[in-house]
Formats: C-alpha cells, structure tokens, sequence
C-alpha cells in the first residue's frame, strides 16, 4: 500500500477516536460540575488542561467555558473536537478511492453537520452527539471495508489513540478534587459493563482497574494497547527468532506487559505515573510506525503533547 494512503487511513482513525475520547473527557468535567456545585470549577478546568492534556499556558482563572472553547470548538487545534473532526475529513479526502463510499460519506457528513450545531457552550447534545458519530464511523468501518491492510491501519490508530484518551480520562478520576469515578465510569460508557462484571460492587479501586486492567472491555487501557499489537502482528508477521523488528510492537509490548503482568494495587496505588507512561509509549510507537511505514511526510502529533 502506499506510505500516503496508509498514513491518512492511520490517522482517520486516530482523529475519530481522538474527537469522542475528547468529548467525554469534556463530558467527565460536565458531569462533575452538575454532580458537585460546590467544587472549585477553575481548579478542576485547569488540571484538565494542563495535568490532562498537557498545555502550558492555562490561565489560572479557567472555567467550563474556556475548557469548551480550547478542548472542543477550536478547529484550528487537532486536538479538540473540532479540529479532529476537521482533520480525519482531510484524511479520508486523501484517501477518498480507498474508503468505502458509506464510510466517506458519514465521515464528511459529521463534519458538516457538526459545525451546524453551534459553538455556543459544549452541552450534552454536543458531546453525545460526537460519541455517537464516533461509533458509527467504527461501525461503518467495519462492516463495508474489507479487513485488509487499509482496514488495520485504520484501526491501528484507532486503537492507539483509545489507549492514549483511556488514560487521560482515567487520569482524571485519580486527581484530588477531581470527579467521582461513577462519573468517570459513565464517560467511558462502562457504567453497565462494570456493573456486570463486579456484580454491582463497585468501589474507585474496582472502577480504577476495570478501565485500566480489564481485558475484555474494549476501551480499557489493557485492551487497547493489546489490540494495537494485534495490528502490527498483522501488518507485519514477526520472523526473528531474537528479539523484534518491529520497535513500534516492541513497545507496545513491553508497556502491555508491564500493566497486565504487574501487581494490579502497584498499578493502582500510582494511576497518574502509570497513564503518563502509557501516554508516553503510545507517541514513541506512534513515531516508530511513522518512520517505518509513512517515509513519505512528517508524521502528525498531538498539540500538547505529554512528554
């Protein structure tokens, strides 16, 4: 396949997964202020911006709408909404005779209509409305492309980015003065699933592994990094009888390893450095799949980037 074809299709699915796992961050911040009133809303704004997405200029004085205006309508920045919507509709142009006509379609049509909705404040409409668009594009992905190597490029960056945003939002739930880890839960749209599989006993430590740990639940940060592998392993079997020429896959594995093979309350007891780390594993993979498969062109990375 060629390097500029696999590398819009790499990043359509980054940006989608980049836009919903946005949105409910944003979502989580939303939900906390209507569950708790009383919070210091700049703090918890502010944490979002810089201890979560990693910016470097926020202002002490932030409040929701400044988290809206920056982490959702800016469509000048990649890493909001906007701008990630904006981005995965270029992609696909770019790779307009590769995707199929459905998938095009629904990826330029959420694009319009989401700039139909209004850049006043980021409500509930909006932001469920972009978790939503997100499924869709995933399932018409799915189901109208052949499972080829477009097909894993796309869901390679799709299941890269879940395991980079997984982080960040479970990030949010080990802040002091953060939001509850029911709210994280249902931001996640793990409420149910977690319900499930504790059988309704549900503490922050239980909420904590699920999202992180868990290996069937498809957006936990385990599950994430292991479908990435996945992906690699297809896109390029591994011979070598010593080791892996695969740096990108080497990585993954060994932050994989190192969350599924560790002692689940020293994962726990350091949320924050432990999804730091994930963060940090998914961009140096990311950059590693880009020099191996993308020659071509620059390769593409979050504003804000946690280094």
């Amino acid at each position: 396949m060629l390097s500029r074809i696999a590398d819009s299709l790499f990043w359509i699915g980054r940006y989608i997964e980049r836009a919903d796992g946005t949105a409910r961050m944003v979502d989580v911040l939303r939900l906390s202020l209507v569950e708790d009133p009383g919070q210091d809303e700049s703090y918890t704004s502010s944490m979002l911006l810089g201890g979560i997405m990693g910016y470097d200029d926020v202002a002490h004085d932030v409040d929701y709408s400044d988290v809206a205006a920056r982490l959702v309508f800016d469509a000048s920045n990649p890493s909001a909404v906007s701008g990630s919507w904006l981005a995965a509709r270029e992609n696909a142009r770019r790779a307009r005779e590769t995707l199929s006509t459905e998938l095009w379609e629904v990826i330029n049509t959420s694009w319009r209509r989401w700039n139909g909705l209004g850049a006043s404040t980021a409500t509930q409409q909006h932001l469920s409305w972009v978790t939503e668009r997100a499924a869709l594009v995933a399932g018409i992905a799915d189901s109208t492309m052949s499972h080829d190597e477009a097909w894993e490029f796309l869901s390679l960056g799709r299941s890269l980015e879940r395991a980079d945003m997984t982080a960040r939002i479970v990030a949010t739930g080990a802040l002091q003065g953060g939001p509850s880890w029911g709210v994280v839960l249902a931001s996640c749209g793990a409420q149910q699933a977690m319900l499930r599989t504790m059988r309704g006993m549900i503490t922050d430590r239980t909420a904590a592994a699920f999202l992180t740990l868990d290996r069937r639940f498809p957006r936990s940060v385990l599950a994430a990094l292991r479908d990435a592998e996945d992906r690699l392993t297809v896109l390029a079997p591994d011979t070598d009888r010593v080791g892996f020429s695969d740096e990108a896959r080497r990585i993954l594995g060994q932050t994989r390893t190192q969350l599924e093979y560790a002692n689940p309350d020293d994962v726990l007891e350091d949320l924050p450095t432990m999804m730091g780390m994930v963060q940090r594993s998914v961009t140096r993979a990311s950059d590693e799949i880009g020099a191996r498969y993308f020659r071509s062109g620059p390769v593409q990375e979050w504003t804000g980037e946690i280094l």
